[in-house]
């Protein structure tokens, strides 16, 4: 159930890294929800917590008592916010300390300014989805925002499994692994791989072979409400990992089914947030020519 985003009375902070960047970020954050007269929640699994003076909150505390979720750090930090609140339906903004940041899209030069808009209701919102995945039809124990991968867990060492599609065979293959991308991580792990990046509001699921031993194997984009199998071939052993976390060892002959999961996550942008325009930015499209040449 996503909460209400209309109006942003209490916010929590959280951070997966402790820096000296990290904690003046932080404290410029709280100043400025304080202008506003905004309850503020700090997370207690934030490392940052023992240089602050503020009070700290469980987690459970947070996700019972938020409107919003702060996340300060890169896209790492982002995905460990929408594991912890984002699946319970808190809204998460992004405070850009990382490299590439596509996620996590206010930069600490533009903080206050854009913060304060957004406190004040002019931002913009999207839905993401995550994925599940189930082993030998047991309980899923966590999501992914970005990918599913299923891989060797050794260099230079292939597996072999086999693909089905809402139950029907696909295909046989001998490869490192496969990765399984949301929208989302369609500019992550799986443009590592050669996927194909997709806007985050295509419905859609993007498999990539990794180092596939065949010439004719390509990425494939499916609908989101397909459940994907991968059986592991009688003679091979994998790993499965879900945003590079959770990983398990899979054994011969199971089966691991990947599908859209019930929950939701809502990144809170600011007003001028373009899908296209952080491309441009962040992976060098239009490289080699300038605002006046394109237009802009």
């Amino acid at each position: 159930m996503v909460k209400n985003i209309k109006e942003f009375k209490t916010i929590a902070i959280y951070s997966s890294v402790k820096n000296k960047k990290v904690l003046q970020i932080t404290e410029q954050v709280i100043e400025i929800l304080k202008s506003f007269n905004i309850k503020i929640l700090i997370s207690k699994s934030s490392p940052v917590i023992d240089k602050l003076s503020h009070k700290s909150h469980s987690d459970i505390y947070i996700k019972k008592n938020a409107d919003l979720i702060i996340s300060i750090g890169g896209d790492g930090t982002l995905l460990g916010s929408a594991r912890l609140f984002g699946k319970e339906g808190l809204p998460i903004l992004g405070i850009n300390l990382g490299t590439l940041g596509f996620l996590t899209d206010v930069q600490p030069e533009e903080l206050t300014v854009s913060l304060k808009r957004i406190i004040s209701g002019n931002f913009k919102y999207d839905e993401r989805f995550f994925l599940e995945a189930f082993i030998n039809q047991g309980k899923s124990f966590n999501v992914a925002l970005n990918e599913v991968v299923i891989h060797s867990g050794l260099i230079a060492q292939l597996i072999e499994y086999d693909l089905y599609l809402d139950n029907k065979f696909a295909f046989k293959q001998k490869a490192d692994g496969i990765i399984l991308s949301t929208p989302t991580g369609s500019t992550a792990y799986s443009l590592s791989g050669n996927g194909s990046i997709v806007h985050p509001s295509v419905d859609a699921i993007n498999l990539v072979p990794m180092f596939p031993h065949s010439l004719n194997s390509r990425p494939l984009l499916v609908q989101g409400t397909t459940s994907i199998k991968v059986k592991i071939g009688e003679r091979y052993k994998a790993k499965l990992s879900l945003d590079s976390h959770n990983n398990v060892n899979l054994k011969p002959g199971d089966e691991v089914t990947i599908k859209k999961a019930s929950s939701k996550l809502i990144l809170i942008h600011p007003q001028d947030h373009d899908f296209y325009s952080a491309c441009r930015t962040k992976l060098g499209w239009s490289l080699g020519f300038n605002e006046k040449d394109l237009g802009l």
